[in-house]
């Protein structure tokens, strides 16, 4: 018995629930007990810019609907820009509204935090 090859869509679905386990830590680790002010504000700047690895979830979610978005438009039926135009609207509201509005909740828990 040979074993079936995995397809494309087995191997998105492979990485979405590695990602999905590592976010689970990260919400396991916002609901310990003993996080303060500072701590979190550093937790939500690591998920807007990563400081280790350049781009940070919401730069890197966003990339990956912008992608989405280029083959959408090489692929819709009447070439109308439906799909495409609403995934480019994603990414712009993942970057520039849930982006900024992280930057400002750490900011408001640490303002002093921006300088490191």
């Amino acid at each position: 018995m040979t074993a079936r090859p995995r397809t494309r869509l087995d191997r998105v679905r492979a990485s979405l629930g590695i990602a999905q386990l590592a976010l689970q830590q990260i919400e396991d680790d916002l609901t310990a007990g003993d996080i303060d002010a500072p701590e979190l504000a550093a937790i939500l700047r690591e998920l807007q810019e990563d400081i280790d690895v350049p781009g940070g979830l919401f730069p890197t979610l966003a990339q990956l609907v912008s992608t989405a978005a280029r083959r959408a438009e090489q692929l819709e039926p009447y070439r109308d820009g439906v799909a495409s135009r609403s995934l480019h609207e994603v990414a712009a509201l993942i970057t520039d509204n849930a982006g900024q509005r992280m930057t400002w909740a750490a900011r408001a828990l640490e303002p002093q935090g921006d300088d490191t």
